[in-house]
């Protein structure tokens, strides 16, 4: 089965712990403090690769974590960097926030890579606290987590010209008879149960990519019957050829019904430039027909034509017909960058919000990280951290709104009590 849609889980690599040290060498009795800093975690990127064309890889593997930084060692010896990891994709991809469906991107070049999970940064070592007045600090950070959250990817296949149609309109067969592809064909509905792709050569400088997407029925803008799975497909490409079944009793009803779910789905969809082509016109109910299509089509002011994709009447002069068209139409624009983390305008932004009696929780970006990092058994440790929450400006702001004595402050996933 054709894979389209996964949920995956990543997690950037936490850095290292600083080091608590100092220099005990001969003939050097005040050698003062030697704690290297801890590296930085390794990142999540998920990078679009022309060599993947599902997300079936996906089924067996959802979680993907970069390696951490390791600790700083004495001697002035700073951890080394977690390796990043590397997640392929196929061209294509939509990248969202899974739990608020948010764009991060859409990775639509080969090679194009974007960050999803940034790694933690590394603790410093006390050598890094030393001053003029604190020669022998015996403190050190802990290393950041690293971001961690659950992507939605979402595969849009990349096709110049997508053919839409009624199931068992000829759909494969055409795409069969003008590439090298080879989808499955049968005389039933719904043969086509995943899209499938091929180029077509016009001549030997004008090619482009032509895909067979499954069939449409009233109600896929919904869901129903193969639904979002064919309609998503249908966003990328810059022309269709709205294929209509000559066997069918009404073809003008199936025309007007796909219409409809392409303008239900998405207006976009319904705004793209349409060649009608009615096949089938080996059959004689088709060539009965063909007289009232080419009327209504006229009628309606859209392009018309007819082929036999069984016997290749018409083809060729539809897909130079196509060929024309692509050249007149204005090229796909990619999509803007999007930049999946960016920290807040002000970092030392906060807020302080009672959760209960005496509950407190405060939110910030800078203060959380601290809090984060602090190494809550070293006593210089805590008192570094107070005076962070003094020179934030937080531990006024609690007071202010009534912080007592023995009340429970949440920053982050840390749990203090309140007892400055």
């Amino acid at each position: 089965m054709f894979f389209d849609e996964a949920k995956i889980y990543v997690k950037g690599g936490d850095g290292g712990n600083g080091c608590v040290a100092f220099r005990r060498e001969k003939f050097v009795p005040f050698g003062g403090p030697s704690g290297g800093d801890g590296g930085a975690g390794g990142d999540v990127y998920l990078v679009a690769s022309p060599y993947k064309n599902t997300l079936v890889h996906f089924r067996h593997k959802v979680h993907f974590k970069a390696e951490r930084g390791q600790h700083g060692r004495g001697k002035n010896q700073a951890g080394r960097c977690g390796a990043d990891v590397v997640v392929e994709v196929p061209l294509g991809t939509v990248v969202r926030d899974a739990g608020t469906r948010a764009l991060l991107a859409d990775l639509t070049e080969p090679d194009q890579r974007v960050r999803v999970a940034r790694g933690g940064r590394g603790g410093r070592g006390n050598a890094a606290f030393a001053t003029s007045t604190n020669q022998a600090p015996r403190l050190a950070e802990k290393g950041e987590p690293g971001e961690e959250r659950w992507l939605y990817l979402e595969l849009k296949l990349i096709a110049d010209v997508g053919i839409v149609g009624m199931p068992n309109a000829g759909k494969s067969t055409l795409l069969a008879a003008v590439s090298a592809a080879r989808p499955k064909i049968a005389d039933y509905p719904f043969t086509t149960l995943e899209p499938n792709l091929g180029v077509v050569a016009v001549d030997e400088n004008t090619t482009f990519v032509l895909a067979d997407l499954p069939g449409l029925i009233e109600g896929a803008s919904q869901g129903v019957g193969l639904g979002h799975q064919f309609l998503r497909h249908v966003e990328r490409t810059r022309l269709l050829i709205h294929l209509l079944n000559g066997a069918s009793a009404d073809p003008l009803a199936d025309y007007q019904a796909i219409n409809e779910e392409l303008a239900l789905f998405s207006p976009a969809l319904a705004g793209k430039p349409q060649i009608v082509v009615l096949n089938k016109m080996d059959l004689p109910q088709a060539q009965e027909m063909w007289p009232a299509v080419q009327a209504e089509m006229k009628r309606r002011g859209v392009e018309v034509m007819s082929i036999s994709a069984v016997t290749g009447e018409g083809v060729k002069l539809l897909m130079g017909r196509v060929a024309n068209l692509l050249a007149e139409l204005p090229q796909p624009t990619l999509p803007a960058e999007v930049e999946v983390f960016t920290l807040p305008p002000d970092e030392a932004a906060f807020t302080v919000t009672r959760e209960g009696e005496d509950v407190w929780r405060v939110r910030g970006a800078r203060v959380e990280r601290a809090a984060r990092m602090t190494n809550w058994e070293q006593s210089e440790a805590i008192e570094r951290f107070h005076h962070i929450l003094v020179g934030l400006g937080i531990a006024q702001a609690l007071e202010d709104a009534g912080v007592s004595e023995g009340d429970t402050v949440y920053i982050g996933e840390i749990e203090l009590e309140w007892n400055l």
